[in-house]
């Protein structure tokens, strides 16, 4: 899977870095490498379901899928 990622020089040093399809997906880092190492976990941390946002009846399959 493929996202587009927007990294803005921060005013304090080093870069902002954040993802427009996911709101609210933020980071930042020294150098463009950091930010950007930083905002791949931002991005697996936010697209990782929680066990507890799982409900579902009894009968019903959950799979995951690789993107």
């Amino acid at each position: 899977m493929k996202i587009k990622v927007v990294l803005e020089p921060s005013d304090e040093g080093g870069y902002t870095v954040y993802v427009p399809s996911l709101p609210g997906c933020i980071s930042e880092g020294e150098s463009i490498e950091e930010a950007l190492d930083n905002i791949q976990e931002a991005i697996e941390l936010y697209l990782e379901p929680s066990e507890d946002e799982i409900n579902v009846a009894e009968g019903v399959i959950v799979r995951e899928l690789a993107l």
